[in-house]
This record gives structure tokens, C-alpha cells and sequence, in this order.
């Protein structure tokens, strides 16, 4: 879990600027693992909303599938009728048999540096008060190695990023095992985009940071699943490989574990496309 000093707020001064666009506060939910976070977030997001004010929530739910690998159309139809205005993805997006069905939606995003011939979209325009909110999903050669159905259609996410039709205010969710990877990316992008903000390792890491450019940097944002297990998941299934066979991911696959539900989030305020405030979201609204 992260420490307490990683729940206190940073905060930039907004610079005078004219012509200042609408001010936007994001709610980011870190990897969502099982069905039971899913439900979490479902009953608890209309209080979440009113509670820190947001105006566009998104969702990393590559693993919002009961089993915790891959998304489901009934599960992303769940999260966007609760309210969630659009899910990124990553390694796990294709591991349901309806995953094409689920990217299929235009409320749905998968990492956009692969390919041509992959299922799915990797960028989202969003509206917000007349401003146009970019969400764009990256992920880094590590993240994506065992995907079958993007074998040999990986890209450099730099390259994608150069090329991508970026409007009004730019977030991205970028689903990467190095946080090398993230923080040369983010610098690479400081002032170009509002944030840059880490998935996959469901770790949440303790640093939030505002770059010079107004652009928030968090190398993971953590998971939004089950407490206690490996990364939300029973441990029992990947050290009986570990010990049996060498392999911790030998099948058959560990389900999520049965505990409680830990809420890996952050809210980003977003004042003409900058990043003035980041906070991590921690708690879940009280009962």
C-alpha cells in the first residue's frame, strides 16, 4: 500500500493565461481486477463523483472479466452505465472470448501503438464544457510480448504519441512494467500532455509528480482489486508452479483472491491543459 505521504496533495500554481479553457477534474481508476472491484466501482461511483467533484471518469478495466484476465462486453456495459465515460486497456484486452465485441465500443480504448489489423482503438476524444479531452493508451515492449493477438504488430509508443490526433487536453494511460520507460516518456512529453499515468504493475508507486510543463507524472497508479494475494490474485496456483515446474504462470491460472477490495486512484484538477493538483484516492465514500 502506498504511505501516507503519498495521499497529500501537490499542487503547481496556475499560470495567467487568456483564453483559458474549462477546468476539468479526472477521476483515473488504476487496473481493475475481478468482478467484485468491478461492482465496487459500480455501486460506489455516483457517491465518488459528487464526493471530489469529477467530470470524466476512466477506467483501466483490462481485467474486469470475473476471472480477472480480460474484459467482458457485460462488464464494460456495466462500468459505462454506472457512469464511467471510457475504459483503456492493455496486455489483458483480448483474453475474453468477447473482447472484440467489448473494443468494438467507442467507449472502449486498447493501447494505440500497434499495428494496423488489431482489434480495437487506442485514442478517445472526449467533451467536456466545449473543450475536447484526448485520452490516448501507450504500452511498452515488455508489457506486450505474450500477446498472441498483437504478436509481430508492436510499434515504439513514441512513434504512436508523434502521430496521434491530440485535441484540447491530452491524458494518457500508459500500461508499461518500466518505470524508466514512463518517466523518459513523461519528460518527453511535459506540457504536451495534462498527464501521463502508469499502469499495469498494480503496485502503486509512492511519487506523484508535476512536471515543469504542468504535465502529472505517476508511474502507477496501483489496482483497484482484491487485497492480499499477487496482484490481486490467490497465490496458492503461481507458487505451486514456481515450485513444482519452474513456471508460476503453468496453468491452470489462479482466479482473483476472495479479500477485500483495495481502490487504487487518482484525481487529476486540469486547468487548460495543465495539471494543477493530483491527489491519490485511496478510501472508498462511507456507507
Amino acid at each position: 500500500m502506498p504511505s501516507p505521504e503519498a495521499h497529500a496533495k501537490i499542487a503547481v500554481a496556475a499560470q495567467p493565461r487568456v483564453n483559458v479553457r474549462p477546468a476539468v477534474n479526472v477521476l483515473f481508476f488504476g487496473d481493475v481486477v475481478g468482478g467484485v472491484a468491478t461492482d465496487q466501482i459500480i455501486f460506489n461511483l455516483a457517491k465518488m463523483r459528487d464526493q471530489h467533484r469529477v467530470d470524466i471518469v476512466i477506467v483501466n478495466a483490462e481485467n474486469c472479466a470475473p476471472t480477472g484476465l480480460g474484459m467482458t462486453t457485460k462488464q464494460v456495459e456495466a462500468l459505462l452505465d454506472a457512469g464511467v465515460d471510457l475504459i483503456t486497456g492493455g496486455n489483458h484486452s483480448w483474453d475474453s472470448p468477447d473482447s472484440v465485441d467489448a473494443l468494438a465500443n467507442p467507449k472502449v480504448i486498447r493501447p494505440l501503438n500497434l499495428c494496423d489489423g488489431v482489434p480495437g482503438r487506442g485514442i478517445a476524444w472526449l467533451d467536456h464544457a466545449g473543450e475536447t479531452v484526448t485520452v490516448l493508451n501507450l504500452a511498452d515492449a515488455c508489457a506486450m510480448k505474450s500477446v498472441r493477438a498483437t504478436a509481430g504488430k508492436f510499434r515504439p509508443a513514441y512513434s504512436a504519441w508523434r502521430e496521434a490526433d491530440r485535441r484540447g487536453t491530452v491524458i494518457v494511460d500508459y500500461h508499461g512494467d518500466h518505470v524508466l520507460e514512463k518517466q523518459i516518456f513523461a519528460r518527453a512529453v511535459d506540457g504536451q500532455a495534462a498527464a501521463v499515468l502508469g499502469t499495469h504493475t498494480h503496485e502503486a508507486t509512492r511519487a506523484l509528480h508535476i512536471l515543469p510543463g504542468g504535465t502529472a507524472l505517476v508511474s502507477d497508479v496501483g489496482m483497484t482489486g482484491p487485497d492480499g494475494g499477487v496482484q490481486g490474485f490467490a497465490y496458492d496456483g503461481f507458487v505451486a508452479g514456481l515450485t513444482t515446474v519452474g513456471d508460476p504462470f503453468a496453468p491452470p491460472l489462479p482466479s482473483p483472491l476472495d479479500g477485500p477490495i483495495v481502490l487504487g486512484a487518482v484525481l487529476l484538477e486540469i486547468e487548460a491543459g495543465r495539471t494543477t493538483r493530483i491527489q491519490r484516492i485511496t478510501e472508498w465514500p462511507p456507507a
